[in-house]
Parts: structure tokens; sequence; C-alpha cells
């Protein structure tokens, strides 16, 4: 009755239409009752009837299979007892394996959320020849790919834009390392992004065995750009901290000598002619230690890290006055010092010396860099949507070296 009723083999029994008992209490004559379907206790009554087309024999007896082989119409067929139990056992692994199936949609649906819906990191599934055999949602959406663009390629080809594998102790492949030791890896990577952007990456790789075999692995990556970009401000904090306990305290030591050599320079000229052919050199020595105590002065003003006086300031104002002050430095250099300025700019609250040594610094930098006869260009722009101000210095001087870019930072660092 279950059998055919659970439509294992619709093909071979289309309908139940009678079932013969000599018991009353029989399991399966209650349920045929139960469904309505013709019942008995004896099976010769089947053999008057013209809708049937197929016996089972169930009762294990050869005897009762050989007397219904015997009375039955030619056009009816019958299987034994043991045929039925075969029929039985394929319809019992044919039910596993639909359990089965089911179990592993039931998995692997548990597998869809924890990888795309839990877990917020970057997560793939690697084989051992670095095929990619599954990636989260989260991990295409920032490479811009989709689920079939991404399966079978190799994983440092979408990570990494290069067709061989991580190698060498800066850079070392993870996979290779849980392959070797059989046990979980970590290690840190830069990937990039559709954009070709670096990111970095703590990566923890996590072995897949099958028959104690590792076949691929596990990996999840976690976007640590942000930790290592605060790591590097508080390690610029630090050494700018340094740097200003040791300027203040070379600025005092020096400050001293300065005051003397200035005094004893300008009390010798005063008393000597103006036409005496030291006076120049004594007014020139008085020059540069002004120069020097301006620099004492910018040291001690650094290791104080005063407190910006903010007032209300006009941008294109604060940018004009400073071109104006480096327009005579640049002019000896035959560089052209170019402006232009958003009309709609409106003022901000902040110290107006500070913006104007920040952008004095800059400029001069770009004079400095920009051959005869280059160009210096100071824009303002302003985005009333974001409710942001630009200054965009550009020249037409050479680039930074690349490795040079993280240190223009760094104070008194200079190329």
């Amino acid at each position: 009755m279950d059998l055919i009723e659970n439509h294992k083999f619709q093909e071979i029994f289309p309908r139940i239409i009678a079932v013969a008992d000599e018991r009353d209490d029989a399991p399966g004559l209650l349920k045929a009752k139960e469904k309505g379907l013709f019942v008995t206790n004896d099976y010769n009554v089947f053999f008057e009837r013209n809708d049937i087309n197929l016996i089972m024999e169930l009762t294990g007896h050869q005897n009762v299979y050989n007397d219904i082989l015997m009375k039955k119409k030619k056009t009816v067929r019958a299987i034994d007892h043991n045929t039925s139990l075969l029929f039985w056992e394929i319809s019992r692994v044919s039910s596993m394996q639909q359990k089965t199936r089911e179990e592993l949609r039931e998995k692997r649906a548990l597998c869809d959320v924890v990888m795309n819906d839990l877990i917020q990191e970057d997560i793939m599934i690697i084989g051992s020849n670095y095929h990619i055999l599954d990636i989260n949602d989260s991990m295409l959406r920032r490479l811009g790919l989709k689920l079939e663009d991404a399966l079978g390629r190799y994983c440092y080809e979408i990570t990494h834009h290069q067709e061989f594998p991580c190698s060498g102790e800066n850079h070392p492949c993870p996979l290779v390392q849980t392959l070797e030791t059989l046990e979980a890896s970590q290690t840190t990577h830069i990937h990039l992004d559709q954009d070709k952007n670096e990111i970095y990456y703590s990566i923890s790789c996590y072995p897949l065995f099958e028959d104690d075999k590792v076949i691929g692995a596990l990996e999840i990556s976690k976007d640590i750009s942000e930790d290592i970009r605060m790591q590097k401000i508080m390690m610029q904090q630090e050494k700018l901290a340094s740097i200003g306990r040791l300027s203040a305290g070379v600025a005092h030591e020096i400050n001293n000598p300065l005051t003397t050599i200035l005094t004893t320079a300008m009390l010798i000229q005063e008393e000597m002619d103006a036409d005496d052919p030291d006076y120049e050199e004594l007014g020139l020595i008085a020059n540069e230690t002004l120069r020097c105590r301006k620099i004492v002065s910018n040291l001690l003003d650094f290791a104080r890290q005063t407190k910006p006086e903010k007032k209300q300031n006009d941008v294109n104002q604060m940018v004009m006055e400073s071109i104006l002050l480096v327009k005579k430095q640049a002019a000896f250099n035959d560089v052209a010092v170019e402006h232009s300025f958003s009309e709609d700019m409106p003022t901000i609250c902040a110290d107006k010396g500070q913006i104007q040594q920040a952008l004095i610094n800059l400029i001069l930098n770009s004079v400095e860099a920009t051959p005869p006869g280059g160009k210096v260009t100071v824009p303002t722009v302003f985005s009333p949507k974001s409710r942001g101000i630009e200054i965009v210095e550009s020249d037409t001087g050479e680039d930074i070296d690349q490795e040079k870019v993280d240190k223009i930072f760094d104070p008194l660092f200079t190329t």
C-alpha cells in the first residue's frame, strides 16, 4: 500500500483497485477500507473482475502464488512476494535518496544564509588547484562580478588581477600553507577591488577534508584597511609627538646663541661706517640669523601645537592672499601661478593663518617642482549638494615617486 500510494512506481501501478486478506484486522485491509477501496477475505473474487490487470502476492506462500497463476486470466499479470520485496527495496532506496537530497538542500540553504547574510566578510571555497568552487555575495559585490563569472576561475585571478599564485615571504599563499600543514593558516594580503584600489585583508584559511585528504579550503577575508589606516595615524601621531618634544628642546638650546650672534652683529654694525667693506657682511650675518630664528620659531610653534583660532573667512580671499605672497618667488622661477574661483563660495570657520600657511607651502612646493615656463593652478570649487569646499592645487611639474607618497606628511621630509 505504501509503495504504491507514495507514487514510486506509477508507470507500473497506476492505481489500487482492491485488497484481499483472510484476516479482518490485517493492516493492509484496514488501510484499504480507510481509502474506500474494495476489500475481501477471498482473493478468488479478483479472477471474476475485468478491471484488474495485475495481482501482487504478498503472503510469501508459494502455493498461494501458484494458485493465483493457475486461476488468473491470461491478460492479468502476477508478481510474487520476492519480486514485491525487490520493488519495496527500490522504493526504500529512492526514499533515502529523496531524504538525502532534501537534507542537502536544507544544508545548502543554511550555508547560503551563513555565507551571504550572517557573515559580512568575503568568503570563498577554493579547490586544491586554486579554482573557485563557491563565493559569497559580499565578495561578488566588491569585485563587481556575477556568480557565473567567478566560479571555476583562479582565486588569484580575481583577487589580485594576476596570472600566477601568490608567493614569497611578503605575500604568502594561505591555500598552499593549509595544503602543506593540513591546518588553518592566517596571513595579510593586499587585494584589488573592481577599480583596482588596494584593500588590506586579514585572510583565514581552513582546510576542507574528504576521506582524510585535504581537497580544498574555506577562505575568509576581513577588510582591515581602516585598522591599518588607524595604525598609521597613531604611528604618525607618536612620531609627531616625539619630533615635537625634540624640536622644543633643540629650539630653546639654539635660540640663546642665535640671540647673542644677532645682538653682537648689530652692535658692531652700528659702530661701523656704511662704506666699510665689512658692513654688508655683518648685515648678511644679521639677516641670516633672523632667518634662523624664524625657523626656530616655527619649530616651537610645531612643538606647542597651538589651538587654532577659528573665525569666519572668505575662502577665495585666503587663496588670493596666499598666491600674492608667493608670486615673486614664482616669477623668479619663471613659473605662472593662475587661479579660478567659484563665485558662490560660502565663508568657512577656520584659522586663517594656518590655512594660508598650508596653501603657501603647497604652492611653493609646486613652484619648486615645476620647470621654467610651467604653470601652477589653484582653483576653488564649491559643491552645493555635499556642502563641501575643495581647493585643488595642481602643476605641470614632475610627479612624486610612488614610494615617497606615503612620507609626504612626515615633518621635515623633503624630496
